[in-house]
């Protein structure tokens, strides 16, 4: 009778199954990211030197890459949506929407901390340190560079998780 290796091949196809489903919708990770989920700018604690803002930063997985989206306002109050997708390695990826930088990239420091700078036309144009709370519900965005206008700039930017 052949039933014990039927109920071995049909276990291994549901693992199967699972795995594939596992990495397509990118939860395959061993240890969650403290950067993921959706943030909300905290003005009351946040050091902000103009007015220019991101409102809301979202990081979600997509198929081997992560996704951030930002929405925000630029100085005047006009509202701005911007978009990246890469992998937290340091390399330049592109960012869609965004006046002040067409390349970012992100780099893990630890599981709590990333390095990322922003570029346009391959001139620096921000860099900074994100670092989430030991208890993942803030973030601290140190993060400095230059305005449109050349001013240099310094800002410390707080997050809540939503």
């Amino acid at each position: 009778m052949e039933i014990p290796g039927f109920i071995c091949v049909m276990k291994s196809k549901t693992l199967l199954v699972i795995l594939a489903l596992c990495f397509a919708t990118g939860t395959a990770s061993f240890a969650a990211n403290a950067q993921m989920g959706t943030w909300k700018l905290n003005v009351k604690k946040s050091k902000l030197s103009g007015k220019a803002r991101n409102n809301t930063v979202v990081y979600s997985s997509t198929l081997f890459q992560t996704k951030v989206t930002i929405d925000g306002t630029v100085e005047h109050g006009k509202p701005t949506h911007n978009e990246w997708s890469g992998n937290f390695d340091g390399k330049d990826y592109a960012v869609t929407g965004d006046p002040t930088s067409d390349m970012r990239s992100y780099r893990k420091i630890d599981d709590r901390t990333m390095d990322f700078t922003a570029k346009k036309g391959g001139k620096v144009t921000m860099s900074g340190r994100i670092v989430v709370a030991p208890d993942g519900k803030s973030r601290t965005v140190h993060v400095s560079g230059t305005n449109a206008k050349g001013k240099k700039f310094k800002n410390v930017v707080v997050f809540d998780k939503a």
